[in-house]
């Protein structure tokens, strides 16, 4: 069968290369852009036709006036259901979809495995579909960066070029979803981290706009938030107080959310056994969104009905449906709904389900704002405007954790069309920002990675930095000395063999037990009569040492700090691996930057 497209397949190959062959740089990368922008357009549309349809059948037929014990068992059968196709179909890590990403781009040169381009979709359509807490964006985003690298992979584009394309695959797929171009544009910029230059920002501009042209091609022109402000709705000076307590609210949510999040994944990875995770996500999950059901899913249907005024629909399906028109009963609810989201969110995520954390910080986001407006209008009688402090909510929470002020801004903008609101907007999203990183400076898709040094930054030299592999440079030339050897020996090894101001002691099994410098033998080089003296009289027994998998950063920090140009290179039971020099990590960090530039 496959013979058959044979000749077709080489007739298109060749076809590409004469039309490639024909373009300059700048015009194969604009036509590429708009390759994946078409794709990630369509990858976005089936992944939200597959969620949708597996939601609805499960849930369309329950009664709202009361609670269903279905609730108790479709997460744990999701998160099942994941971890399954994650272990024997895929064989790889899919979750944290823009970590994956981050680290694509600082450890894998921008390649993203072929299959990230649908596998994400399966896993997280089924994770959520079956009321996993976590939110469809990273899987989507991940999916449009795999486009995007494996179109840079078939063209046989440079690092920088794939980079590129990896970016506009992840901007193109942001902006199909929420059809908001800008915010996929600014999102690359400001979490990805890719240098604004013209030679950047045309091909994401056009990669984001012709995915954003598919979903409204496919999807209709609806808005994502199909609200509409109106006048008393708008901005008033008399409201900047309660804004900038609106940003302060949202700073402490965002570091309860990340706080959360990272002691219940750490929580989780103490379990060995995958059904153990599996029965206690799934007890955990099914029991909150049995008690809380705006929880089962990514949850914007919650703060809709927020935004509509009805918030007496959160109620539909819960066990406290007869209370949903007591003013203070829907607050308290709204709270617990609101802190329990995050717990449910990592909850999924740590158990084994597929998603991410940008639609849970939205939904947080807007909860934080129409609880402030509630009470304020229950406790008050102000009247305040749920909408508007609903959408400047989700912008707040999402700067704070996300480490991302533009963008909130600009998605909430262009999701509701409410730039009228850009001022409260901007007050809330940068107070929330200031406040999050003055408590946790990470955003909760880089803490890990800077951790372990895998991070890119806008910061030329700690970029490049990153991306060198200690491994890469460690070298070994096989001379070595035995604790039972002399001084004559070291002579006779500088007389043949051309070497570093460095010798490593070494027992039988190769354990490092010191090292001599020339600078601890100069004296002695030129009296024969100590050529008899053994070099463990020379030998400094505590030398500074290298371990395996350090970050390059802290090796230069190590030589200025020690005052030597050579140290060894050691595993965790202190076998020499080789050494490294300040000379040889200079000269890779300067070939580093010569690959990226081309």
């Amino acid at each position: 069968m496959l013979k058959r497209f044979q000749p077709l397949y080489e007739r298109s190959r060749r076809f590409a290369a004469r039309v490639a062959s024909r373009l300059t740089e700048t015009q194969t990368m604009a036509l590429l852009a708009i390759v994946v922008g078409i794709a990630a357009g369509f990858g976005t549309y089936f992944f939200e036709q597959l969620l949708y349809g597996v939601k609805w059948c499960l849930t369309n037929w329950f009664a709202v006036e009361e609670s269903n014990l279905l609730y108790l068992f479709y997460p744990a059968i999701g998160i099942i259901l994941a971890s399954l196709f994650v272990r024997y179909i895929v064989k790889d890590n899919i979750s944290e979809g823009v970590t994956r990403v981050l680290y694509a781009m600082s450890r894998r040169e921008s390649h993203i495995k072929p299959h990230n381009t649908w596998t994400s979709i399966v896993g997280g359509a089924t994770t959520i579909g079956f009321g996993g807490s976590v939110g469809p964006e990273a899987p989507i985003v991940l999916t449009g960066a795999a486009i995007g690298s494996n179109v840079g992979r078939l063209a046989k584009l440079n690092y920088k070029n794939t980079t590129l394309l990896l970016c506009c695959g992840a901007g193109a797929a942001l902006s199909a979803i929420f059809k908001a171009p800008i915010a996929g544009v600014v999102f690359v910029l400001e979490i990805l981290m890719l240098d604004l230059t013209s030679r950047t920002v045309i091909p994401l501009l056009i990669s984001s706009i012709t995915a954003v042209a598919m979903a409204l091609l496919l999807r209709g022109f609806e808005p994502v938030l199909a609200v509409s402000l109106t006048p008393a709705d708008a901005f008033q000076l008399k409201q900047i107080p309660l804004f900038i307590l609106l940003g302060g609210v949202c700073g402490l949510m965002a570091y309860y959310f990340t706080t959360v999040n990272s002691k219940v994944g750490a929580y989780f990875r103490k379990i060995e056994k995958p059904w153990k995770k599996w029965l206690i996500g799934g007890a955990v999950l099914g029991i909150l969104i049995y008690i809380f059901p705006p929880l089962y899913g990514e949850g914007y249907e919650g703060f809709m009905t927020l935004m509509h005024g009805q918030p007496a629909e959160l109620f539909n399906n819960s066990l406290f449906y007869a209370f949903r028109d007591i003013d203070w009963v829907v607050i308290l609810f709204i709270i617990g709904t609101m802190f329990f989201k995050v717990v449910a969110m990592a909850t999924t995520n740590a158990a084994g389900g597929v998603g991410g954390t940008f639609a849970p910080s939205l939904v947080v986001g807007a909860f934080a704002g129409a609880i402030l407006a509630l009470v304020c209008r229950a406790a008050f009688g102000w009247e305040m405007s749920v909408v508007s402090f609903t959408l400047v909510g989700m912008a707040g929470v999402m700067s704070g954790v996300m480490k991302a002020p533009l963008t909130s801004i600009f998605l909430i903008a262009e999701l509701s069309n409410g730039y009228g609101l850009f001022i409260p907007l901007m007050i809330t999203a940068c107070i929330s920002f200031a406040l999050g990183y003055y408590l946790d400076p990470d955003s909760i898709y880089t803490k890990q990675l800077r951790q372990r040094g895998e991070l890119l930054t806008h910061n030329k030299d700690e970029s490049v930095f990153v991306m060198l592999h200690l491994e890469d440079i460690v070298a070994d030339d096989g001379v070595y000395i035995r604790p039972e050897q002399t001084l004559g020996d070291i002579v006779r090894i500088l007389s043949t063999e051309r070497h570093d101001d460095y010798f490593p002691v070494l027992d039988t099994d190769r354990t490092l037990l010191g090292i001599v410098r020339l600078n601890d033998v100069r004296e002695s080089l030129f009296a024969p009569e100590r050529y008899d003296r053994p070099v463990t009289e020379f030998m400094n027994r505590k030398p500074h040492k290298i371990l395996q998998h350090e970050r390059i950063q802290s090796i230069l920090q190590r030589f200025e700090e020690d005052g030597v140009s050579v140290l060894p290179v050691v595993d965790k039971e202190n076998h020499y691996l080789g050494y490294i020099s300040k000379n040889r990590i200079l000269n890779a960090y300067r070939e580093q930057l010569v690959l990226i530039s081309q």
